[in-house]
């Protein structure tokens, strides 16, 4: 079985697999891993503009390690699950404290560092270091699941270890690194979660859910729960010179290390303000704009932005560490939260 699907794998890859992408040239191991998180739950045509960006800034290891935490969140801004970011740099630092700013070609010491999986630590190990190894992204499941009928959702621990049996089987000792970005193309691009196109797949001959009119069965669904509902307001307080108070998020949980409007609940405009120091005297406005929502993967937050306008040009709150004034045009780059990308943008098109 092994040796059949690599071999048909390799051909089809030979001839249609993607060779161009940014981060396949002068593959190291640090481009490679860069590349494996930002492609975690994000498409490719997305996750391009931002790697070419962060390469340019952030080439290697040991800048990556030496930067300041709100550049590197500031270059993520937008791409999402910014945990990814923060634990990067964790492991930048790591590598150049306990490697010599080097990768070890180790599956075990690569998986010890922050952010790094069992599939991203294989794919480290067979695209940037040619030694055999295994991955399971999301693009696999979803090839193995097909081809050989495994039912169930692969977040769970029994379809998992199913799929994992499967794709060590398959993985080759020779060409490792062409198949392991096969694996991956073919499920990004013809075993696509929608529409797939499995009537020029190479595969279609043996895969067992095409065979059988499964397709859209597998890989299972994750089971539906209902999302709960949150809902917060934001206080976009605006002084004279046009400037915004933010405030940095905790280094840990929602949004962290990012900068933020202060927040309330639907009763705490008031003392949220006086909390801030800002006195009623000091207002010469205060309204409730459309409310909006931002959805995470276990919740919906629903947003009232709050315009709070001072008409007094002294700073009533001095800028730290933990809070700033900020305006787009003239403030340095830091990491800003989704919400806050969007009031800004709705705040420019007004």
């Amino acid at each position: 079985m092994s040796q059949d699907f690599s071999d048909k794998l390799l051909s089809w890859f030979d001839h249609h697999g993607r060779k161009h992408l940014p981060w396949q040239q002068n593959q190291t191991p640090y481009r490679v891993w860069l590349s494996e998180i930002m492609l975690q739950q994000t498409q490719v045509a997305t996750v391009i503009p931002y790697y070419e960006r962060f390469t340019q800034r952030f080439p290697d290891v040991a800048s990556l390690a030496s930067a300041e935490e709100d550049e590197v969140l500031h270059l993520w801004t937008g791409l999402g699950y910014y945990a990814r970011a923060r634990n990067l740099q964790k492991a930048a630092k790591r590598l150049v404290q306990e490697h010599n700013g080097e990768f070890p070609a180790d599956l075990d010491q690569l998986q010890n560092l922050p952010g790094i999986g069992r599939s991203t630590a294989g794919a480290i190990m067979a695209l940037a270091f040619r030694l055999p190894a295994t991955i399971l992204d999301g693009n696999v499941k979803r090839v193995l699941a097909r081809c050989y009928a495994v039912d169930g959702w692969p977040g769970q621990t029994q379809v998992s270890n199913k799929l994992w049996a499967i794709a060590e089987e398959l993985s080759p000792d020779a060409r490792i690194a062409d198949y392991t970005q096969a694996i991956m193309d073919i499920g990004a691009t013809l075993c696509t979660r929608s529409k797939p196109k499995c009537e020029i797949c190479p595969f279609s001959s043996e895969c067992i859910a095409y065979r059988d009119d499964r397709i859209k069965e597998l890989p299972g669904k994750k089971p539906k729960k209902a999302m709960p509902i949150r809902s917060t307001q934001m206080l976009v307080v605006s002084n004279p010179d046009g400037e915004l108070l933010l405030q940095r998020r905790p280094s840990q949980g929602l949004w962290g290390g990012l900068w933020s409007f202060p927040e309330c609940d639907e009763q705490g405009v008031q003392l949220r303000l006086e909390g801030l120091q800002i006195l009623e005297k000091q207002i010469s406005k205060i309204e409730h704009q459309t409310p909006f929502r931002h959805t995470f993967t276990h919740f919906h937050l629903d947003i009232t932005p709050v315009h709070v306008e001072l008409h007094s040009s002294q700073h009533i709150i001095g800028e730290s560490d933990k809070t700033l004034w900020y305006r787009s045009e003239t403030s340095k780059d830091i990491g800003l939260t989704g919400p806050v990308t969007k009031i800004l943008k709705l705040r420019k098109s007004a």
